[in-house]
């Protein structure tokens, strides 16, 4: 029987990926609209990536000029400042507070597998008071696959016990390759499991559902 269940949090949990998507053109745009565009292309493209990588990349490929340790801290505290305070007052998505408090902890114990930085989840969990929803919280710059095995290894959970609850490639191969169940939140906006065999659902008032009949 499921008793365990990781959510990824933007996009899954809170409807929040439209402003880390809006941080990332306006950090950009000094660079001119060419490279802003370019900039968010990654970046969708690459959702659920820390953002510590993708401004290695962006600099790396598309900016083609080196970035100094100055600029990657003072590029993390300007995306920080753009995006904690709205993530931390978002709506969330359909469903997931009626979730959350209904079968978190009592029904499954519930863990974050973000791409977001460590102190930032933490901080924005504190301020939208979901503290008492997750048994751990684990965010960059570990990577998701790598979050997945630690939580199976640290809280003896059985691959088979849990599922991933994500809306990003990222999150599907860190499920995939620890050999646990995914379950892929889906926008109408875009198609980014195309081609990919998983559970699909829109919003999280299909969840429980979906986990019972996995456990037929």
């Amino acid at each position: 029987m499921i008793n365990s269940i990781i959510f990824d949090f933007d996009g899954v949990l809170v409807e929040s990926v439209d402003i880390k998507t809006r941080a990332f053109a306006k950090l950009f745009e000094p660079e001119g609209q060419d490279v802003m565009d370019r900039v968010v292309e990654f970046h969708l493209q690459n959702a659920g990536v820390s953002r510590f990588d993708k401004f290695r990349y962006i600099y790396e490929h598309i900016l083609e000029r080196p970035l100094t340790g100055e600029r990657f801290d003072a590029l993390c505290g300007e995306f920080a400042g753009l995006v904690v305070d709205e993530v931390s007052i978002a709506p969330f998505v359909r469903g997931a507070r009626e979730f959350l408090d209904n079968f978190a902890r009592s029904v499954y114990q519930c863990f974050v597998s973000t791409a977001t930085p460590q102190g930032e989840i933490e901080q924005i969990i504190r301020r939208r008071h979901m503290d008492e929803y997750f048994k751990a919280v684990h965010g960059a710059p570990k990577k998701k696959a790598a979050i997945v095995k630690e939580i199976l290894d640290t809280h003896g959970v059985s691959p088979g016990k849990a599922v991933y609850v994500g809306d990003a490639m990222s999150d599907y191969k860190a499920a995939r390759s620890n050999l646990v169940p995914f379950i892929a939140r889906e926008r109408g906006d875009v198609d980014i499991f195309n081609g990919v065999t998983c559970i699909r659902i829109n919003d999280l008032t299909e969840l429980h559902d979906v986990i019972n009949a996995l456990d037929r």
